[in-house]
């Protein structure tokens, strides 16, 4: 009996160490919480969508109701029949798939959904409510013109003062071009009498050393 109740507890402890090495392998809650897998971005949304079309027109387009069109060619000859088939829908997906690389190479396709991926990621840290109408066109048009207007004057406001200080500045170098051009003036004046005076002093000169006749 004793060792009949020896082994039920140790088969109790195995259990028990069983059941926490699953607990700790599973997490048991404590653990980090599994990672949630990337939304696709529009771009490779956009590739799924073209390629479920491809498959379900290949399905709509499928070998039996092409044999069915072609069924005395498909008595005569069903394995041309499959070959001409395969080769029919091949070339209409790959046909289907340029048509649309080259509608998304000319609207830049790509780039503008990255774009709008981007604009997504970030307005999800936005804390502010997006814009909605309010139903009434005045309020709308006011709140969405009032902040473009409002920025535009102080645009104009700043490059009012600069052109303000730029015509002082060119104000301030007139007068001092013509405060110089009047100092210049007066020297050339100045110079001008001295040199009368000089020459004068000259000729009193010379007709004081002058023979009289």
């Amino acid at each position: 009996m004793g060792g009949g109740g020896g082994a039920v507890g140790r088969l109790d402890m195995a259990e028990a160490r069983s059941g926490g090495e699953e607990a700790a392998a599973g997490g048991g809650g404590g653990g980090p919480p599994p990672s949630v897998p990337a939304a696709p971005g529009r771009a490779q949304v956009f590739t799924t969508v073209v390629d479920t079309f491809l498959e379900k027109l290949a399905a709509a387009g499928s070998y039996q109701r092409f044999a069915n069109c072609y069924r005395c060619f498909y008595k005569l000859q069903p394995e041309m029949t499959r070959s001409i088939y395969d080769q029919f829908i091949s070339q209409l997906q790959s046909s289907i798939k340029e048509e649309i690389q080259e509608v998304k190479d000319e609207g830049n396709l790509e780039a503008l959904f990255n774009s709008l991926d981007k604009i997504v990621e970030e307005a999800k840290n936005r804390e502010e409510p997006a814009w909605r109408p309010s139903g009434i066109p005045e309020e709308d048009v006011r709140s969405a013109m009032v902040p473009y207007l409002l920025k535009h004057r102080s645009y104009l406001r700043k490059v009012l003062k600069e052109k303000e200080e730029e015509n002082r500045k060119v104000a301030e170098s007139v007068l001092a071009g013509r405060d110089r051009i009047a100092e210049l003036q007066q020297l050339i004046q100045a110079r001008k009498h001295a040199w009368q005076a000089i020459s004068k002093e000259q000729r009193e000169l010379i007709m004081t050393f002058k023979e009289p006749q």
